[in-house]
């Protein structure tokens, strides 16, 4: 996949999960890096955990839900970590 393929992917997931998740938002350009970097950790574990190599190849729904699913994730971990910084 491109790297453009990986930002307009990364936007929509970043998108989507910065909605699904509500709060803070972290603006446009952390939506795609948290898109992206959700993408990279959503692809990690489809391929390590259910074998799905099919839906990394472009822009597909496969491939933003991939992404989205990883962004979310990355999204409750950001979350957990900053949370228990304020605590401290």
């Amino acid at each position: 996949m491109g790297i453009l393929s990986w930002i307009v992917v990364g936007l929509i997931a970043g998108f989507l999960a910065g909605q699904v998740m509500r709060g803070g938002g972290y603006g446009l350009l952390g939506d795609i890096i948290v898109g992206v970097v959700g993408a990279l950790l959503g692809g990690w574990l489809a391929t390590t955990l259910f074998h799905i190599n099919a839906g990394m190849t472009g822009i597909t729904l496969e491939s933003i839900l991939i992404a989205f699913v990883g962004s979310v994730i990355l999204l409750i971990v950001l979350r957990l970590l900053f949370s228990a910084r304020r605590r401290l």
